[in-house]
C-alpha cells in the first residue's frame, strides 16, 4: 500500500519542480526576443555606405554653394567657407578610417599562424 502522506509529498515536490520550470520559462521568453530584435539591425556595409553617402551630400552641397556664390546668387561667403570646411573635413576622416582599415586587413593578413 502507497502512504497517503507518501503521496502528498511526492505531489508537492512536483509541484514545486514545475513552478520552477515556469519560472525558467519566463526567464526565456525575453531572450528570444533579444535575438529575434537583433535580427533587424542593419549591416556594417549598409552603415558604410550610408556614412559615405552622407560625405558625398555634404560635398555635393559644398560644390552648389560654391558655385551659386560664384554665379552672384545672395549667399554668405561665411555660409560658403564653412560648407566647404565641413565636407573637407569629413573626407579627411573618412580618408583616416580608411586608412585604419586597411592598416588592420593588412596586420591580419600578415599574422603569423
Amino acid at each position: 500500500m502507497i502512504d497517503k502522506t507518501a503521496a502528498l509529498g511526492a505531489q508537492s515536490v512536483m509541484d514545486q519542480v514545475r513552478a520552477y520550470q515556469n519560472k525558467v520559462q519566463e526567464t526565456r521568453v525575453p531572450e528570444l526576443q533579444m535575438e529575434t530584435a537583433g535580427v533587424n539591425k542593419p549591416q556594417f556595409n549598409d552603415a558604410v555606405r550610408e556614412l559615405f553617402n552622407q560625405v558625398n551630400q555634404a560635398q555635393m552641397e559644398s560644390s552648389n554653394l560654391r558655385a551659386a556664390y560664384e554665379r552672384g546668387e545672395d549667399i554668405p561667403l561665411t555660409d560658403v567657407v564653412i560648407s566647404m570646411q565641413k565636407s573637407s573635413l569629413a573626407f579627411e576622416a573618412t580618408l583616416q578610417v580608411r586608412n585604419k582599415v586597411l592598416k588592420a586587413y593588412e596586420d591580419i593578413m600578415n599574422m603569423p599562424v
